[in-house]
């Protein structure tokens, strides 16, 4: 029994994501010329409401921007999977949107980073499984790997039809759907607010249940000591958000990385309580 479980909820699961996508495809677009994505309203909105913990607002800010720009929106497809994968839960989402993100910044600083997140949210979302002594850890990856797949032909399918609509420009609409393994469905909105990260310091899981605290976490100011800056690495600190704190450039994440790997043996090892020099 605990097979067909496992079975109905695959099942279950990509019909949600192949019916998300396809509705995605249908949807019109605003011919409108774009201006930088990082000057959006609602990015900038997106960033100050991460930054005070307020991920579920922030999540439905990034996505409109998705659907305004479409496929111009790699950054707030960036953001939108790491909330889906660290505050959300829902590992199908994320690897949806980290994979947006590649497909148009293949070669940005970030990219690798990117890349082991989609690693990530692939184990995140095998743990998910039920257990069953007939299965292991390569049969439930390549599950994974089938709702990967379906995603990639239904984004085919979205651009074939996008041709086909020739260049008729639509109105817009106010809102949108996001393939989920069991997570959201429509974006809706938060009024008008700067920047969130990537490679998340592992989140400490109690052992027994216990509920969560609704105030976000109180980071500790950076001080300047003699011989550099030190900082002491808490719950939702990344290489990127680092990078920005103290150079108010999230590509220069490298340098901190490259300070310290005497401590960090890769680029997506930072957890809590690690004690970083900032050169």
């Amino acid at each position: 029994m605990p097979h067909s479980r496992l079975s109905s909820r695959l099942f279950t699961g990509l019909l949600t994501l192949g019916l998300c996508l396809l509705w995605a495809a249908c949807e019109p677009r605003n011919g409108a010329p774009l201006g930088s994505e990082l000057d959006e309203p609602d990015y900038r909105l997106g960033q100050r409401l991460v930054k005070q913990g307020r991920s579920p607002e922030a999540l439905a800010a990034y996505l409109r921007v998705i659907e305004k720009r479409g496929d111009a929106a790699p950054e707030s497809h960036l953001e939108a999977g790491i909330i889906c994968l660290q505050q959300i839960k829902d590992p199908i989402a994320a690897i949806y949107h980290f994979r947006k993100y590649l497909e148009r910044q293949p070669n940005s600083p970030q990219a690798s980073q990117v890349r082991g997140l989609v690693e990530s949210a692939k184990r995140e979302f095998a743990r998910t499984l039920p257990a069953n002594p007939l299965e292991n850890q390569s049969e439930r990856l390549d599950m994974v790997e089938q709702i990967s797949r379906l995603q990639r032909e239904n984004d085919q399918l979205k651009a074939e039809l996008a041709m086909a609509r020739g260049n008729a420009v639509q109105p817009a609409v106010n809102q949108m759907r996001v393939p989920t393994g069991g997570g959201y469905g429509f974006a809706t909105a938060t009024p008008p607010d700067d920047v969130s990260p990537i490679s998340v310091a592992p989140e400490v899981r109690d052992e027994a249940p216990a509920l969560r605290e609704t105030a976000p976490p109180t980071r500790p100011q950076p001080t300047a000591q003699p011989g550099g800056r030190r900082h002491v690495v808490v719950k939702g600190d990344t290489l990127f958000s680092l990078a920005q704190r103290y150079y108010n450039d999230r590509s220069r994440w490298r340098d901190i990385y490259n300070a310290n790997r005497d401590v960090m043996p890769n680029e997506n090892s930072l957890s809590i309580g690690m004690n970083l020099s900032i050169p």
